[in-house]
């Protein structure tokens, strides 16, 4: 039996050295292996400027993670007879309008929760607070133009599951953020979880913070309709009961059964491979995006809102789930570091290597990657400097108004013909740049697990 007071301490101290290394403000840790939560901590500052400390009761955003218990809420429907996975969205939602008649039509749940709708996934609009925000949403997405064509390629999709959000609200007559209380939240016996301000401010929470070195993000959250897709706040422990549900076959610690133990295995099964291997995982299953590490089956999620960043990553073989949330510095590099120690720790498992340039030359002609990508909220135009390929990238549409920057340039490292990585200001770590093309020939780049055709 692992000393989980020995283990917390410890785990106190290496999170405040590595939290300091990677310049992160404040950092909430826990760990769950083999039913019990063996370490729980949580170091430096919730809120810079208020000298906030972080607590293992801070309120943290845990961003994207959220996707994953949407899906959870809509494979229960599917598990009782409310919805299927490849029924067209439409016969749920006779209203839906998107822009084109074979989107509208063909776009299923399997889709959405695949990201291979084709729905650009990054219209950052808000459409107020009140109850029927995501209905209000989900008419604005007939005027957006698709990313790619329908199941033809994996892109990263916040629009679809706020679509699926009112989805769900229509079949069971419940708006999402209370269909998430009735559904999880109570259910999983969660006290330090909510999605709208107004039930946060009752805890202590963190905000994010930008830059390098990191400061103070000039608004706390993202608004409310983004919130099937990211909303949730919550605290490492109660993140890891989450996944304890996935991990118990869909049944909670009382006995419970929220989910089928087909619908979590489902969920858990790749779905879509990724043309970019290199950042999340090799596959995508129902909401989880899916790897192996060492050998060892790894499913999770990550999440990322206005300077906070959350990351969860279940080993089912090692009875391992971890959590971490935090909020702003080189979060990417602390999550490698904090989760590499404890995986070899408790599992024996080696982490997988990042991704980086190549050590020896590589034959590139310029001429097959230049030109401008875009969609919706990005503008990359790849062109020919000094020998070599530079990125211009530009954030636009709804999403501009939420960054600091949104102009940024970037030497491209080549890995292997069509593959590149850059380099952000602040990283250790490298990000990939997968050039490739769907089967009708359109030239596309993977980048920030979205993909993005040539138009020029």
């Amino acid at each position: 039996m692992t000393d989980t007071t020995e283990l917390s301490a410890r785990w106190t101290t290496r999170l405040t050295e590595l939290a300091a290394r990677h310049s992160v403000p404040g950092a909430s840790l826990a760990i769950l292996h083999r039913g019990e939560i063996v370490a729980e901590t949580a170091v430096g500052l919730a809120n810079t400027e208020a000298g906030i400390e972080a607590t293992t009761d801070t309120l943290f955003q845990i961003g994207s993670i959220s996707k994953v218990w949407t899906t959870t809420v809509a494979m229960a429907l599917v598990d009782e007879g409310v919805l299927e996975l490849d029924t067209p969205l439409a016969s749920v939602l006779p209203e839906l309008s998107l822009v084109s008649d074979e989107l509208t039509q063909g776009v299923t749940i399997r889709h959405l929760l695949t990201h291979t709708s084709g729905i650009d996934g990054d219209l950052f609009t808000d459409t107020g607070r009140g109850d029927d925000c995501l209905e209000k949403y989900a008419a604005l997405l007939g005027d957006v133009p698709p990313n790619h064509p329908l199941g033809a390629t994996m892109s990263y999709c916040n629009a679809g599951f706020t679509l699926l959000g009112r989805v769900l609200e229509v079949v069971t007559g419940v708006q999402w953020d209370e269909l998430m209380r009735e559904r999880l939240y109570r259910p999983l016996g969660l006290t330090h979880t909510a999605t709208l301000p107004e039930e946060v401010l009752r805890f202590r929470a963190a905000i994010g913070h930008l830059g390098s070195p990191p400061v103070q993000a000039p608004m706390w959250g993202l608004m409310r309709s983004a919130g099937p897709a990211g909303l949730i706040c919550s605290t490492p422990r109660e993140v890891l009961e989450f996944a304890r549900l996935h991990l118990d076959k869909g049944v909670t610690v009382d006995g419970t059964k929220l989910l089928s133990e087909e619908s979590v295995a489902a969920m858990q099964t790749p779905q879509v491979e990724l043309p970019d291997p290199h950042v999340l995982g090799d596959s995508w299953g129902l909401g989880w995006f899916l790897d192996t590490w060492d050998g060892h089956r790894v499913y999770g999620h990550d999440g990322g809102t206005i300077g906070q960043s959350a990351f969860l990553r279940v080993l089912p073989e090692a009875e391992l789930a971890i959590c971490l949330l935090t909020n702003g510095g080189d979060t990417p590099a602390l999550y490698r570091d904090v989760y590499a120690e404890i995986v070899r720790e408790l599992a024996g498992v080696t982490m997988r290597t990042t991704i980086e340039p190549a050590t020896e030359p590589v034959a590139v002609d310029p001429a097959d990657y230049v030109g401008v990508y875009q969609r919706l909220s990005s503008r990359m135009e790849i062109v020919e400097r000094d020998g070599g390929l530079v990125m211009l990238d530009r954030v636009t549409g709804p999403l501009a108004e939420l960054v600091p920057d949104t102009e940024k340039e970037y030497r491209m490292h080549p890995v292997e013909p069509g593959l590149f990585v850059v380099q952000r200001p602040g990283s250790e770590l490298w990000i990939p740049v997968v050039f490739y093309t769907l089967d009708d020939g359109t030239p596309y780049i993977h980048h920030g697990v979205r993909a993005t055709p040539k138009v020029g």
